[in-house]
């Protein structure tokens, strides 16, 4: 067969992801602060846009202004499959728009008000944090240790080693560089630099600048005055076997009672191993949820938390450029009227957006209605491709608004993923939710002996029992995921 060189004509259909597409996708999954900050940045570059303070009894729904499609608007590269399916549920509930003139008409002043389901959770005054929780910090450890350290008379030479011990801590308050190497960053001497070193270890928190753990149990040993000579020796000489919890080993190492061994091991439990821990780690981030579940009679109520969102409108004066001309320049017009477009299409990915959150929530109390009622060990196994079945949109959208968004309902908060989980088959029956094993699996360790803990192995067969078909390695994936330890090491001698 001869090679030759043919053209041909195919005609195909695809999803192309215009840059709007892209940017309601992109709203599908932030959460409330995150969406707060993108509006606001909105707000900021695009001048059509403002922010409606006042309603008005009267409010247009600009749902039926919006143009799904535009000539001018750009393609960007092909979309993915799952990117397809959020896109065509985004189209498939979108409407067309009119021209240009009747977008001019258009004036969004409460986008929530269209659908009475969805409501704005308004707190007061009283419910924000008070002016010093907004202004204050956290010192961090060297922070807290510079300012002991000005309050300490040293000698010039010994401040400068003792900063740069300082310099040197890591987040757990422990010392990462040798006396010889902070002796040459310093340009003091090994001698000068010790004495910096033993200064600054008697500083607060206790424990602080030891070069491991065991020189920092006894810094706060010494400190503390703990004058039982079980600690000491225990410390010095036993102290890997104490973390293994071998009580018996270290008895015989020093020929002591197991009860004695037991009792230094409580007091030596009451030490800090991370000096550094009470300064470290980042400020904490408060859960502030992103939907209400409320139950009214037996009902269950669901209420969008839209507290802090502008309400966004056009601006008037960019609507009398569009309408009337007011003398504009073509080009202005065009810029006016992609703004326009621009801003017509986040308002209404906006408002689809909560639409959708509401409908998955909606869905979501239908399978788990049990779990809002009688709670978690009532949990049902739930996949994604159920909800979106029900809802009759695509897995990724519902993956993408159930994604780092919290609800709040009778039993607590929860992370709307929380409710989708594997099941785990019964011995008789059907099956029961992975989370609800993890829940008796916390309970049954909760209520153990501590001179008897239960193995994994028991737990398996206690949850048999119980009519739950579980394997071994099962339960102790779950009991590490809860961040329990193993039987030998929650075992307590007494």
């Amino acid at each position: 067969m001869a090679i030759e060189l043919k053209q041909q004509l195919r005609l195909t259909q695809q999803l192309v992801m215009t840059p709007q597409l892209q940017q309601a996708i992109k709203l599908l999954q932030l959460n409330r602060l995150e969406l707060v900050g993108l509006v606001q940045q909105e707000l900021e570059e695009n001048p059509v846009l403002e922010e409606f303070v006042e309603v008005d009894d009267e409010v247009e729904d600009s749902a039926d202004a919006y143009e799904s499609g535009s000539e001018n608007e750009p393609a960007s590269a092909e979309a993915s499959a799952a990117d397809e399916a959020a896109a065509a549920d985004l189209q498939n509930s979108s409407e067309e728009l009119t021209d240009a003139e009747k977008i001019a008409d258009l004036e969004w002043q409460d986008y929530l008000n269209s659908n009475p389901q969805i409501s704005q959770v308004s707190g007061g005054d009283d419910d924000r944090p008070s002016i010093d929780a907004t202004l204050t910090r956290r010192d961090t450890l060297s922070e807290h240790l510079e300012w002991q350290l000005q309050l300490t008379e040293l000698p010039i030479e010994e401040q400068v080693a003792a900063r740069y011990i300082i310099g040197n801590l890591d987040e757990r308050g422990y010392l990462q560089a040798t006396i010889g190497e902070i002796a040459r960053q310093s340009g003091v001497s090994e001698a000068t630099v010790e004495a910096a070193l033993a200064r600054v270890q008697q500083l607060d928190p206790v424990g602080v600048a030891a070069r491991d753990l065991q020189e920092c149990l006894l810094l706060q040993v010494r400190v503390l005055k703990i004058d039982d000579p079980l600690v000491l020796r225990i410390l010095e000489e036993c102290l890997d076997a104490l973390i293994k919890r071998d009580f018996r080993g270290v008895a015989r190492e020093l020929d002591v009672s197991v009860a004695e061994v037991v009792a230094a091991a409580e007091i030596i439990g009451q030490l800090e191993p991370r000096p550094g821990r009470a300064f470290g780690g980042d400020e904490p981030v408060y859960i502030v949820p992103d939907i209400y579940v409320h139950k009214v009679n037996d009902e269950f109520h669901i209420v969008l938390n839209d507290d802090g969102m502008p309400r966004l409108r056009i601006n008037g004066l960019y609507r009398d450029v569009l309408s009337r001309g007011n003398g504009a320049s073509k080009d202005t017009k065009e810029y006016v009227q992609e703004k326009v477009r621009s801003a017509l299409w986040l308002i209404k990915s906006i408002h689809q957006r909560q639409r959708t959150i509401y409908r998955v929530m909606e869905s979501i109390i239908k399978y788990q209605r049990d779990f809002f009622e009688r709670g978690i060990n009532h949990l049902k196994p739930l996949n994604l491709r159920d909800v979106a079945d029900d809802i009759e949109m695509h897995e990724s959208t519902v993956s993408r608004v159930t994604t780092a968004k919290y609800v709040n309902t009778p039993q607590g908060i929860y992370e709307l993923k929380y409710f989708f989980n594997s099941s785990i088959n019964r011995v008789v029956g059907d099956a029961v939710a992975s989370e609800s094993v993890k829940e008796r699996i916390r309970k049954l360790i909760t209520a153990e002996d501590p001179r008897r803990p239960l193995s994994d192995q028991r737990i398996a067969e206690m949850l048999k029992v119980a009519n739950i078909d579980i394997a071994r390695r099962t339960v102790t994936k779950y009991r590490e995921s809860l961040n329990i330890l193993s039987s030998t090491k929650r075992r307590e001698v007494g």
